[in-house]
């Protein structure tokens, strides 16, 4: 347990992408954040994980902050306010992302990938869902095919997970969850070769440098959890807790997706 759970310091965080306009279901579960942050009397963090550069623009960015103030959420902490953890938005937070992934580099826990996503996919490895292809252990490159001075390089970096191992976690709404390596996920993405970190990185260092004690998130986030647990133990840093929410669905049936900003008409809704 981290001192700050056994101070019963809770710090939870709400850490939407903007890349579009807020939908229900990003509401709901923010609202639960806070929810639980005020239930613990605890703080609650905003966190904008803007990464993907090409897509995360100042309009969703402002969008983002007016629509959850607009819904009565308040945060102790964010990139409007400010506190001892920032920056709060990511794009900011680059070289601490890169001297983490030097670490996972010196421990022999990554390596560099230079294969293509057809490559991936044509080995035809799918996980028990159905839902994305594995990365095939054989494609794990020798390291004699790889310097490591040239790092990280214009090339993509993988976390080596171990294959048939058992990934478990309490979540606290859901109860135990279980994972099995090379079932539901294989090596994944830490590092773009694009030069920034992927999202499994960025969360786990954040999530661990923010001091975040309790994570809330969709439950289509819990291979994420997962992974993110290996990275956590594999620094040997405190994992936080999970609650994962369950998902609003359209019409159709399915996961809700950003489009326009139709959140001013549902807040008015009775």
């Amino acid at each position: 347990m981290s001192e700050d759970k056994a101070n019963n310091c809770y710090r939870g965080r709400i850490a939407p992408t903007p890349s579009g306009f807020l939908h229900l279901g990003h509401i709901r579960t923010f609202r639960k954040a806070w929810e639980r942050a005020k239930q613990a009397k605890g703080q609650l963090v905003l966190r904008m994980d803007d990464l993907d550069f090409a897509r995360c623009t100042s309009r969703f960015f402002d969008a983002c902050i007016e629509d959850i103030d607009g819904m009565g959420i308040c945060w102790n902490e964010g990139p409007d306010i400010g506190g001892d953890f920032g920056p709060y938005a990511q794009k900011m937070r680059s070289d601490i992302y890169l001297s983490v992934l030097r670490k996972l580099l010196e421990s022999n826990l990554i390596y560099p990938c230079v294969k293509s996503r057809k490559e991936i996919s044509s080995a035809g490895l799918i996980n028990s869902n159905g839902e994305e292809y594995l990365y095939p252990q054989h494609f794990r490159p020798l390291k004699n095919q790889w310097n490591k001075n040239e790092f990280p390089g214009a090339v993509n970096w993988r976390f080596a997970t171990q294959w048939e191992k058992e990934v478990s976690f309490i979540d606290q709404k859901m109860g135990k969850v279980d994972f099995k390596v090379g079932q539901e996920f294989s090596d994944f993405l830490v590092w773009r070769k694009d030069g920034f970190a992927s999202y499994e990185l960025a969360s786990v260092v954040d999530d661990n440098l923010m001091k975040i004690t309790e994570v809330v998130r969709g439950e289509d986030l819990l291979i994420s959890s997962a992974r993110q647990c290996l990275l956590f133990d594999a620094l040997g840093w405190n994992r936080p807790d999970f609650f994962h929410c369950g998902l609003v669905l359209g019409a159709d049936g399915k996961k809700l997706s950003k489009s326009t900003r139709t959140l001013p008409r549902l807040f008015s809704t009775p």
